[in-house]
């Protein structure tokens, strides 16, 4: 009877110390989860940010106001302006 009950406690402990070490690994994997989740919450709003910052590089004022100021550029008359047609001809 006692080398059953000592069985039976070492098998206590060591179920005990099997639910301690998941319960352990559990809140880690848990803890890097919450980590990365905060992670891309970032990356999105930098993402955001990126795609509103690329939205006005490309504005059409703001590329407008570059060819104006650095490549002297300028809008050409209305009789400069040749129009080409899909059939192969043109017209002014």
């Amino acid at each position: 009877m006692v080398r059953l009950n000592v069985f039976l406690l070492l098998a206590v402990v060591l179920c005990s110390l099997g639910v301690v070490t998941s319960q352990h690994k559990a809140r880690k994997v848990f803890q890097a989860l919450e980590s990365e989740q905060e992670r891309a919450r970032q990356l999105e709003v930098e993402f955001g940010q990126l795609q509103l910052e690329l939205s006005t590089w490309g504005a059409a004022p703001r590329i407008e106001k570059i060819a104006r100021e650095k490549l002297r550029m300028r809008t050409p008359e209305a009789d400069r302006v040749i129009t080409a047609t899909a059939g192969g001809g043109s017209s002014q």
